[in-house]
This record gives structure tokens, sequence and C-alpha cells, in this order.
């Protein structure tokens, strides 16, 4: 390199060094800025009503059910469901109830509504459904103007208190909890949830009966949630439906497996069964070989038909050659049982 390029750098970062010298310093004085103040914590949720006896749950309790109506010559049914506060939703079911009529491919319209003067007013506007309901009565009209009127009912599952056959094994009868680990019994005499079966569970014919608390202002799955895990595996879902249209996640679902093919819970705080036939799944040198098979019916009406279940749902135990124990879900919320046998398949 030449003497003059060399002479030329060296004067250049003189003249760098001097314009840095000159530049005034930074200002180290200045404040650090305010802390924000610490938001306060939001004061708790007050807790949501739920009710257990239907002599207390008040008149929106009253008000809900299941109606029968006439809509012009044809059969119509009218589920209505409490959504807190004097507020309702209206389902209208071309050809009648669940099991009493209605199926999936039929007509369903929902309406919401609310207490007015004393009486429930549905308006879902021109051209749709609209009903008032006063004292157990509901008049109202179609979206093609066919005049509606219907009684409210309340009904009862054709196998609540069916009596354990000969050779049946009675798990709960209100009189013991031996069948069950940490099982529970109210004063009520009757089986809390969060507990399980000592025994594994055989190839069986079972019956069992719950009750579901009425709580108008919660919301899916906070609703009366239990669940029936069948080998601590596979989970027939508990839960207050009533009123919708019947999902994966809702009453007589296999969880988030398989939808029941027809909604058919109750009201809450009104007695419910499932009567189901269960076969586990069959293995040899360690592999699966079969499915599961189940049956369900709920309230008496086909809900799974000969159902084979290649995994287990939700949380449920892997999948094995060994057995597993009847499970009564502890979900938080006050679901109770009774009346549980089964009879082992031979």
């Amino acid at each position: 390199m030449k003497t003059r390029t060399i002479l030329s750098i060296l004067a250049g970062a003189a003249i760098a060094v001097s314009l840095a010298s000159a530049a005034p310093a930074a200002d180290t004085t200045r404040k650090a800025p305010a802390k924000t103040a610490a938001r306060k914590p939001r004061p708790p949720r007050p807790p949501e009503p739920c009710f257990l006896d239907a002599n207390q749950a008040g008149p929106d309790y009253r008000l809900q059910g299941e109606y029968v109506a006439k809509a012009g010559k044809n059969k119509i049914g009218v589920q209505v469901r409490a959504t807190g506060a004097g507020k309702f939703i209206a389902a209208f079911l071309e050809a009648g109830l669940p099991g009493d009529g209605y199926t999936r491919d039929k007509k369903r319209v929902e309406i919401a509504g609310e207490m007015k003067d004393g009486k429930c007013v549905f308006d879902g506007g021109p051209g749709n459904y609209e009903a008032v309901i006063d004292n157990g009565r509901l008049i109202g009209r179609t979206d093609k103007g066919e005049k509606i009127v219907g009684e409210r009912i309340v009904r009862k599952s054709p196998t609540l208190g069916a009596k354990p056959p000969a050779g049946a094994i009675v798990l709960f009868d209100g009189t013991n909890t031996n069948a069950w680990r940490n099982g529970k019994m109210d004063k009520r005499k009757l089986l809390a949830v969060g507990t399980m079966t000592k025994e594994n569970l055989p190839d069986c014919k079972l019956h069992l009966e719950f009750l579901l608390p009425f709580k108008p202002a919660s919301r899916g799955q906070g609703r009366g949630n239990s669940g029936l895990y069948i080998q601590r595996r596979y989970e027939v879902q508990v839960l207050d439906s009533f009123g919708l249209a019947g999902r994966t996640g809702d009453c007589g679902g296999l969880y988030r497996r398989v939808a029941p093919l027809l909604n058919m819970c109750y009201p809450p705080l009104t007695w419910q069964t499932y009567d189901i036939e269960f076969a586990a799944a069959k293995w040899k040198d360690g592999k699966k070989v079969e499915n599961i098979s189940l049956t369900v019916r709920h309230n008496g009406v086909l809900i799974h038909d000969n159902l084979r279940l290649d995994n287990k749902t939700g949380n449920g135990m892997r999948e094995s050659p060994a057995g597993g124990p009847l499970l009564l879900q502890n979900h938080d919320n006050p679901v109770f049982y009774r009346n549980i046998w089964l009879v082992p398949k031979k």
C-alpha cells in the first residue's frame, strides 16, 4: 500500500474521532416512565343458580318442559328450555316429540321467548313460528299460519324402576355402596358421582337411572355434567341437553365421537334411564381383532344400535386386553344415580 493512502486513512479516522467527541453526551438525567398501577382483581362471579328440588326451582322450571300440540291437523312437539332470568328457547318439532314421532329428518325450528305480564311469549317475527304459554297451555301459529294448540306433559321412561331379573348383579339399590370404590350415598339414598365399581364390568346388559340438576343460567358442559364410562374407556355422556339437537357432546352421545340417533334427554330434575348392552373388544396375541359393541336405549328409545367403536373416547383409559370398571364421572356437578344392576352375558 502507498504511503499517501495510509496517511489518508489515518487522517480520516482522526476526523471521525474528533466529531464523535464533539457530539453532545447522552441525557442520563431523564427519569424512567412511571409504573402503571396494578389492576384490581375482578370480584369473583356469583355462583350460578343450581336446583336439586323441583318444588324449589321456581316459575321458570314450572314453565320449562314438553308440550304436545296440533298444528292444523298435524301433530307437533314443543320443547321449552329455560336459559335464566325469565328467558327461554322453544324448539318446535314436526310430527311430535322425540321418541313419539319426531326424527332427525323432520323439521326443527328454535324461537327465543321471555316472560311478559305473567306469560311466556315466543315471537319469531313475520313468517315464522310464534307462541304464548300461559298456565300450562300453549297457543300459537306455524310459519304457514296454522294455529298451534297444545298442553304441557311430563313423560316417564318405560324402564324407570325396572327390577333386576333373576341372575342379575345388583350394583346399587340404595342400601349400601359395597360394590363401589369411594362410593358416597346421600340422605336420599342416592349414589353421588366420583366413584367406580370394585369389579371389572363384564359383557352384560346394564340398567341405571340418573337425575340431573336444574341450572338455567349455565351453558354447554357446565349444565349438569357427568358421564358413564364403560370399562373406564368409553363415555356415554350424561348432561342436561334437554331441548337441544343432540350432538356428540350431548346427553346420550359417545363423547366427541358419535352423536345419538335421537336426543331423548328429558328435562332436568326428571329421573332418566340408560339401558345398555355391552360387549368388550376382543383380543388375540395382544392385538385387537374385534371392536367394542354398544347398544344404548335412553328413556326406552334406541339411540345407538350395535355401535362398533374403534377406540376410547375423550379421557378414557387406553384400550387393552385388560378389563375395566364402570365409572360414574365427577365433573363438579351434582348428578345422582340409583337402581343400578347388570345381567352378565353367557
